[in-house]
């Protein structure tokens, strides 16, 4: 029978990893580079299948092998593909005050992002005062970014220590301009660092070790 001081042990690592786990911190990306060196695996969903016309929302889509839903609202479920050149198309919404969201993601992500900024009445890329992103992870926290003047290069990704759970994004009231994705990323977590595994494995030598010399000792 394992003694208590070692069962004391181990329920004392149990809690130290779910307090950690609640106290799961979100951090800001401002570029593509440094987002995607922080997270493992990505998919990115590029919307050149979509072209300028209306599509109902809420709608599946996949980045990589991640699928999720994508909605527009509240004022409208409608969504539009748009694009300068008819080649590279985005992701918009039919009303400009309305916020796209991403959610029900298919597996535990850690990271989300995307290049977000303006488009016009016709679908084309337009300057505007700011945008704003959202993303919301498991623990319930919540991250808020806004850019100021954002352009087709403007990058936002977010990396929660948990799994993200939504990321959303809105202009707000900005006469002549609608909220507008390119890219989207969805990415698992990075895969540990050596150190970490043997640190991890470690403690567990230690915990067992101890089990042993206390059986012997009994």
């Amino acid at each position: 029978m394992m003694p208590l001081s070692v069962k004391s042990a181990i329920a004392s690592a149990v809690l130290l990893l779910a307090a950690s786990a609640a106290h799961a911190e979100l951090t800001t990306y401002t570029s593509q580079a440094a987002y995607l060196a922080a997270v493992g695996t990505t998919g990115v969903d590029d919307y050149d299948d979509l072209i300028v016309d209306s599509f109902e929302t809420p709608i599946v889509r996949s980045a990589g092998a991640i699928s999720y839903t994508a909605s527009a609202g509240p004022e409208s479920t409608l969504a539009y593909g748009a694009s300068d050149d008819e080649v590279d198309f985005w992701f918009t919404t039919n009303n400009r005050r309305d916020t796209i969201t991403f959610d029900q993601f298919s597996r535990n992500i850690a990271g989300a992002g995307g290049f977000f900024f303006g488009s016009d009445l016709f679908g084309f890329s337009t300057p505007a005062d700011s945008i704003t992103i959202t993303a919301t992870d498991s623990t319930g926290a919540s991250l808020t970014y806004t850019i100021s003047n954002p352009g087709l290069s403007s990058f936002v990704g977010f990396v929660s220590s948990a799994n993200l759970t939504s990321l959303s994004f809105n202009v707000g009231d900005q006469p002549g301009v609608w909220p507008t994705v390119n890219d989207l990323h969805l990415s698992v977590a990075a895969v540990p660092e050596p150190e970490t595994y043997g640190m991890m494995l470690g403690g567990l030598g230690i915990l067992g070790f101890l089990a042993r010399r206390r059986q012997r000792k009994g």
